[in-house]
């Protein structure tokens, strides 16, 4: 470890993405074909119109030797605007002042933790398993994780949270932060949990991931207009086809908005990338079609799979289903890169499998290279 780098640092991974080399047998030249379905995004590309509309404002409207908008105006009140229709509230309920847009809910996590924990103010409670990056970005901040577990049936474990937080650790937890529906189990907050974050008192944060709203249509955005603590997350990467472009937002109360701009980076969001956002609301009735069709092929291959008896399938409100084994534990990862090796990828992850819903032929082939892998352990 280089003598000036922080010596806890040395316990962190860097995150790698899966690339196509590294799941060619060794031969670089001669990538094979692949099934993506280990990051939850949508498996369909944006119309060949919108990227038409897309590449026509980059060679025209936009000078690369320009800054982009920092204050992200426009594209804030389109998103309220949608904030509002979605939740079916009245057209001025979330106003631009109520959003701060970020590079993927990444940046904004990072924001959240910097304006909370910081310089050892406070440390975040999450419930494992769940979206792996809050208690990521803690660490590589030096702030310390309080981990709870959940339920056999992925409910998170109540009186253990709320032991913890009674405890008034130093630091104590600031920050709670919960997936709604849940990554990598898919499951949606139970009432019990909701009037459990409700309770919580106003010097903890309050973080809902609402990431794959657009699949659950369960959304707890309009609790933002009586809780003073809650920040609600979003995402363009899932239902709306632009995770390469790296759109996240937060909604919350505009005071809570105005600290997150504070710690924002400045130019955060690239001139193409916000125009791409902006794009993808003015025709989301066009991009968000698919839905229908995905949640249907979400269905098929959680039948189709509960005909194993290997397997366990857990039932799921997101665009991915989570799968474990009933019997032996130690095959995961065999299977894993049997998997790999045959180009469909799923994540393996707290015990099972998580696989993103892709096209019809991608799932079909899952369905059959997962099967065959099974047969043959």
């Amino acid at each position: 470890m280089l003598p000036f780098i922080r010596s806890d640092l040395a316990q962190l991974t860097a995150y790698t993405p899966h690339t196509q080399e590294s799941f060619t047998n060794g031969q670089v030249a001669k990538p094979i074909s692949l099934d993506q379905l280990d990051t939850n995004e949508s498996p369909y590309d944006l119309p060949e119109d919108l990227k038409q509309k897309l590449a026509w404002t980059l060679q025209t409207l936009i000078g690369s030797n320009r800054y982009p908008d920092g204050g992200h105006g426009q594209l804030k009140q389109a998103i309220a605007n949608y904030v509002n229709e979605s939740a079916h509230l009245a057209d001025e309920s979330f106003t631009a002042g109520h959003i701060s847009v970020g590079n993927g809910s990444d940046e904004l996590i990072r924001s959240i933790l910097i304006a909370t924990c910081l310089s050892g103010a406070g440390s975040i409670l999450v419930a494992d398993p769940t979206f792996s990056m809050y208690a990521i970005l803690a660490q590589t901040l030096g702030i310390p994780v309080v981990r709870v577990d959940r339920s056999n049936q992925f409910e998170i474990d109540l009186n253990a949270a709320q032991t913890a937080i009674a405890q008034l650790t130093q630091p104590p937890i600031r920050v709670v932060f919960v997936v709604h529906p849940n990554s990598p189990t898919g499951n949606a907050l139970t009432p019990a949990e909701i009037t459990w974050l409700k309770s919580l008192p106003d010097q903890i944060l309050v973080v809902i991931d609402e990431a794959y709203f657009e699949f659950s249509q369960t959304t707890l955005v309009q609790e933002i207009l009586h809780q003073p603590n809650w920040i609600v997350l979003r995402t363009f990467s899932k239902a709306f086809r632009l995770a390469a472009h790296r759109v996240g937002y937060a909604i919350a109360p505009p005071n809570l908005i105005e600290v997150l701009e504070k710690v924002r980076l400045p130019y955060n969001l690239p001139s193409l990338t916000q125009v791409a956002a902006h794009l993808a609301l003015t025709h989301r009735q066009q991009l968000l079609e698919t839905i229908p069709q995905l949640l249907q092929e979400r269905d098929k291959l959680t039948s189709a799979l509960r005909q194993n008896s290997r397997l366990q399938v857990w039932q799921s409100q997101a665009n991915f289903i989570y799968v474990t084994l009933k019997d032996e534990k130690t095959a995961l990862a065999t299977i894993h890169q049997t998997l790999s090796q045959q180009g469909t990828l799923i994540r393996q992850i707290a015990g099972g499998f998580r696989i993103t819903i892709g096209t019809p032929e991608e799932n079909a082939r899952t369905l059959e290279h997962l099967i065959t892998s099974l047969t043959s352990q």
